[in-house]
């Protein structure tokens, strides 16, 4: 049984990366397709597709790299944890390797990276960390 959906997307795709491949494929959930959206809206993805829809999803993710090779993605971190949940306001985001990177924040008002939720002036729960 798998407690934490957030942090085993998260390290498929922190494995993916670290073993050079171009994308991973991952079990689905509205959720991981609401952050993968964030981290595609704020270029750190090429792409996702969601490869069927029902109970047994998958999503394919592929990755950004630069005009050299170069990773975009250099770490992924889960902030807040189903033991200790993290919410912030709009002033008291974090601010990821000083605006390099980005943090995913679920609102109201949907799944949003840091940027969007100042702009929107709305805050939640912090769930991950990329840059």
């Amino acid at each position: 049984m798998m407690t934490d959906p957030i942090a085993d997307m998260l390290t498929r795709m922190r494995n993916a990366l670290m073993s050079g491949a171009r994308h991973c494929v991952i079990p689905g959930s509205r959720l991981k397709v609401a952050i993968l959206d964030a981290m595609k809206r704020e270029g750190f993805l090429d792409s996702y597709q969601v490869a069927s829809e029902g109970v047994r999803s998958a999503i394919r993710v592929d990755f950004r790299f630069g005009p050299d090779g170069e990773k975009v993605i250099t770490s992924l971190a889960r902030y807040s944890k189903p033991g200790c949940r993290r919410y912030r306001g709009c002033g008291d985001l974090p601010k990821v390797r000083g605006g390099l990177g980005i943090a995913v924040v679920s609102t109201n008002q949907g799944v949003l990276s840091d940027r969007e939720c100042r702009e929107r002036r709305v805050g939640g729960e912090v769930l991950c960390t990329i840059d």
